[in-house]
């Protein structure tokens, strides 16, 4: 884009006040770590946000023009325009620009698929042809804004995604897109708990093609297809793709998606597509642990970049205090020449403060003197590897960008530090989709605790506390003192509760400013002691209340004690809260239990805050008494279970963060007359195909799940396990799934209906936090983050 702030408060109704700056680019998160030359600040104004808050930090970094919400005290050399909404503004901005832009532009929707179809479209595109593409999943009302102020203008075409989540959107977001040619992929159950029936949904997804002249579709997709048909019979050029010679690939979803790309490049007047030249799509950044104490950022085969940015804002904040590394490769199908892209590129890598840059491929050893940070240059991936610098990983946040061509794979499989098979993917996304469905319900200021005990349910620690520390959350709990010291050393800062802190760690604990619960008058005068060790005052503590569970923490005949105790350690401690635990607010039955604890906690805790000289914070609700009891919302609230996708009940709004995935190593065909396994207990009754996994009890697959109690999936259909679990492996019945191959994928619990921890659980008569928590250290946890 490019307007002055005058042009941008007539196109948008704003009032312009200051310095009439010029604006190219859009900044909205103020944790960015590269700025463009001449960026738009966006303040805007959320339920639990302000981000006009850090308006004083984007000056600092030499941003002088800012869209906000309300009048700023104005800055020297700056310009503001104000608007009510500055999403809307944002949107009526977008518009604008899209109205300016000569090429094609085509709006992509549909529940499964979307970003799919994009990259393929990009990735077959005929040499000479410049597209644009929204970045990753760039569809919402703000991400599709920002996706068409990031066009050029002199690109043939401009690929946009358009999701929705309830009725409403769609038609905001025509306006804006004012799409020329509408693709519509799969329409699944993603987000259907907003709306009443799949129907509403297909009419709302329709609306995207309102005035577009033409349509692209897939009569498999029922009842879509036939809707479309029904009411852009007349007025608009339908194709359906069922007709098109697709990739003849192996599953029925990825062969409708070639033949939606098909069916685009035919309807843009260009040769049919090689679908030789596809690759995986990377749908999400990956982070895994990497050798040598490195963490490793996996974005191959996203090599573009628009792209680029994004994940370098990315490693930025994981990086945490790391030193940083970018490996990337040449990056191919631009639309610009070399001069011009990787001038771009080598700006972007110093703005982000790259430490090491790693450049792979002929095109970036052809421009290696446009790089000013310590940087090395290699013809290829293999030579690379061959030649591999261990300054490059050790200790370092490491970000991969390679494009098709490069074989990234053999990289990020070399300096991954864990190589088994089976791995716990755990979807960042959803676990922020959940904090903010918690959030929602809690009255305005109430702070919130994420519970991160237990490798954070096992879904690991140091990236679930970091994505919690960019989120806002205000306070961050742990079991032992151990978990919260290895926050510490991986750079959180944010205040960490040491749920059972024990004497023996209470001089670690105040060497890595970790606050303890206290819930005894010993452990009370223990920690003071420890404090005055270390020369420190007023340290945080955290009272435990007991209402009623009988664990740990004071009853009610202990308070006088205790309050005369604070009292005398009031120069070294401070009472940052009190709490209780609610040890039956999931139980309907037990509602009167539950109201009984509210009330001895509400009795108990205002008697220590009116004796303190102090504001205290007071807590007891947990994840299902946010849901369930509003009134025992008091100052703060603990959220544990329902931040990784669980309810006190089946919650559809809910998305559950963690999928357990293996693959198969061997396929054997068995007679009826043969047995299966440890003790010969898996009995076959028919000719048998079983394949073996490589996930056993000690990788947390209890051994109860055995003898056919529990199926995996694969290629979407249930395998059941025959026989007993191994240690280290088992064995799975696929005879009634067709095509299985040595190498297919094993899914053992993921979110889907019948495969979900929760389903596991009923089958062993346990609860979800014993299936999240038993998975085993020694399995590879993968972060997934759009």
């Amino acid at each position: 884009m490019n307007y002055t702030l005058s042009e941008i408060a007539r196109i948008c109704g704003g009032t312009f006040i200051g310095e009439n700056r010029r604006v190219t680019e859009v900044v909205t998160d103020s944790r960015s770590c590269g700025m463009p030359a001449a960026p738009l600040f966006v303040a805007m104004c959320g339920a639990r946000h302000d981000s006009h808050d850090f308006v004083d930090g984007m000056y600092a970094r030499g941003v002088r023009a800012f869209l906000v919400e309300r009048p700023l005290d104005e800055r020297d050399g700056a310009g503001y325009v104000v608007v009510g909404n500055a999403i809307d503004a944002l949107q009526r901005l977008a518009a604008d620009w899209r109205r300016r832009f000569g090429g094609t532009v085509v709006g992509i929707t549909g529940s499964n698929g979307k970003t799919v179809v994009k990259e393929w479209i990009a990735q077959t595109a005929p040499d000479g042809v410049k597209l644009f593409r929204s970045p990753r999943s760039y569809n919402s009302q703000l991400g599709a804004a920002l996706s068409l102020l990031m066009i050029e203008g002199d690109e043939r075409f401009a690929l946009i995604e358009a999701g929705i989540s309830q009725p409403g959107e769609m038609a905001r977001l025509e306006r804006m897109i004012s799409p020329d040619v509408v693709l519509f992929t799969s329409l699944g159950d993603a987000h259907q708990e907003h709306f009443a029936s799949v129907e509403e949904k297909c009419a709302e997804k329709l609306l995207l093609a309102l005035h577009a002249p033409t349509i692209i579709y897939h009569s498999a997709y029922e009842p879509l297809a036939s809707m479309l048909r029904e009411v852009y019979a007349a007025g608009h050029e339908l194709h359906d793709a069922a007709a098109e010679a697709g990739g003849g690939l192996a599953d029925a979803a990825s062969e409708r998606n070639s033949q939606l790309v098909a069916a685009f490049w035919r309807v843009a007047g260009e040769p049919a597509p090689d679908f030789g030249r596809l690759q995986r799509v990377a749908m999400r950044l990956e982070v895994k642990e990497g050798i040598n104490d490195s963490l490793l950022v996996d974005d191959a085969y996203n090599s573009d970049i628009n792209s680029l940015a994004i994940a370098l804002d990315y490693l930025h904040g994981v990086a945490a205090g790391r030193p940083t590394t970018l490996i990337l490769s040449d990056i191919l199908q631009s639309g610009m020449d070399d001069d011009e892209l990787y001038a771009r590129v080598a700006a972007m890598v110093a703005a982000a403060g790259v430490g090491r840059f790693v450049g792979i491929g002929p095109k970036l050893q052809a421009q290696a003197e446009r790089f000013v940070c310590d940087k090395a240059f290699y013809a290829s991936t293999d030579d690379y590897l061959r030649r591999i610098d261990r300054a490059d990983i050790a200790g370092r946040a490491v970000l991969l960008k390679g494009n098709r061509d490069s074989r990234f794979e053999k990289l990020e499989h070399a300096l991954s530090r864990k190589s088994h098979t089976t791995v716990l993917e755990v979807d960042l996304d959803a676990m922020t989709h959940n904090l903010n469905y918690f959030r929602s319900h809690l009255r305005p200021g109430v702070r919130l605790v994420a519970m991160v005990k237990a490798a954070s349910y096992g879904a690991g620690d140091f990236e679930v506390a970091q994505l919690l520390q960019h989120q806002g959350v205000d306070y961050l709990a742990v079991a032992f003192a151990d978990e919260g010291v290895l926050l510490r050393e991986r750079g959180i800062t944010m205040p960490v509760v040491v749920l059972n802190a024990d004497a023996d760690s209470f001089d670690a604990m105040a060497a890595n400013r970790l606050e303890p619960e206290i819930y005894s008058l010993r452990s009370l005068h223990e920690f003071a002691a420890a404090v005055e060790r270390y020369g420190e005052q007023r340290y945080p503590i955290h009272v435990k209340l007991d209402t009623g569970m009988h664990r740990l923490g004071f009853v009610e005949e202990e308070l006088p004690a205790l309050l005369d105790a604070l009292a005398r350690c009031g120069r070294t401690v401070r009472v940052a809260s009190v709490f209780a635990h609610l040890c039956t607010s999931d139980d309907p039955a037990q509602d009167d239990f539950t109201r009984l604890q509210i009330a001895r906690f509400d009795r108990m805790s205002s008697r220590i805050a009116e004796a303190l000289p102090y504001p205290v914070l007071r807590h007891t609700a947990n994840s299902a008494a946010i849901e369930r009891f509003p009134e025992a919302q008091y100052d703060m609230c603990r959220l544990g279970l329902g931040l990784y996708g669980f309810g006190f009940e089946h919650n559809a709004a809910l998305r559950p963060v963690s999928t357990l995935r293996t693959r198969i190593v061997q396929i054997k065909r068995l007679a009826p007359t043969e047995t299966v396994g440890y003790g010969r207990a898996g009995v076959l009754s028919r000719p048998t195909v079983t394949a073996t996994v490589p996930i056993g009890y000690a990788d947390g697959l209890d051994r109860h799940l055995g003898c056919g109690a529990w199926s995996m999936r694969v290629k979407g259909r249930p395998a059941p396990i025959v026989g007993r679990v191994c240690m280290d492996s088992c064995m799975i019945d696929v005879t009634d799934i067709d095509g299985v191959a040595e190498g297919d994928e094993a899914v053992v619990f993921s979110p889907a209906a019948g495969n979900t921890p929760e389903a596991m659980a009923e089958v062993l008569g346990t609860i979800p936090y014993e299936i999240l928590t038993s998975v085993a250290g020694r399995v590879k946890r993968i972060y997934l983050k759009e």
